[in-house]
């Protein structure tokens, strides 16, 4: 079983940036799909963007142009960077992953494993 830790969190004022990192515990699939998924107070989670292991990612709208989403060369590490924060980027963000592709944002509940969360604050 693949375990994730979040980490890279924190407040920062509309505008500025953050670079969530989550480690992720070697397993047996070489084909799968790690995404950052967020979930507001009140509202459901959602998919944020999700990167597949041959490194094809997706994005939701309202973030595409200003998050990134990559992982490194040994694929244990998945990264968003995230600039030009909006408050409405202001959430608790969760890794995941599942084996095998995502053709796009997936729904969460098809991801099997998950992360503790890591709280994002935007400020104006």
């Amino acid at each position: 079983q693949v375990q994730l830790v979040e980490s890279g969190g924190g407040s920062v004022q509309v505008g500025g940036s953050l670079r969530l990192s989550c480690t992720a515990s070697r397993d047996t699939y070489s084909t799968y799909c790690m995404g950052w998924f967020r979930q507001a107070p009140g509202k459901e989670r959602e998919g944020v963007a999700t990167i597949n292991s041959n490194g094809r990612t997706y994005y939701t709208d309202s973030v595409k142009g200003r998050f990134t989403i990559s992982q490194d060369n040994a694929k244990n590490n998945l990264f968003l960077q995230m600039n030009s924060l909006k408050p409405e980027d202001t959430a608790m963000y969760y890794c995941a992953r599942r084996s095998g592709y995502c053709a796009g944002i997936l729904l969460p509940s098809l991801f099997p494993t998950w992360g503790q969360g890591t709280q994002v604050t935007v400020s104006s």
